[in-house]
């Protein structure tokens, strides 16, 4: 029986502690073809495919998320 790799999520260097509580995203990028996005207070996980993730990065840097005011 093949082991089913674990993610191993890590956090942006610009995510900041308040007070010790750590309120970050994380992100998992190890297993190939796939991404996994993790809330660090309660470890509630999706999971996008490569391509998906990929066209979402190219939407934000193209501001297609931003918030008018």
């Amino acid at each position: 029986m093949t082991a089913v790799p674990e993610f191993e999520f890590r956090t942006a260097n610009a995510c900041t502690l308040q007070n010790s509580d750590p309120r970050c995203v994380e992100v998992a990028t190890n297993i190939p073809g796939r991404v996994a996005i993790r809330n660090s207070t309660n470890g509630n996980t999706v999971e996008f495919t490569s391509g998906e993730w990929s066209a979402f990065l190219n939407g934000a840097k193209l501001g297609e998320f931003d918030l008018s005011a």
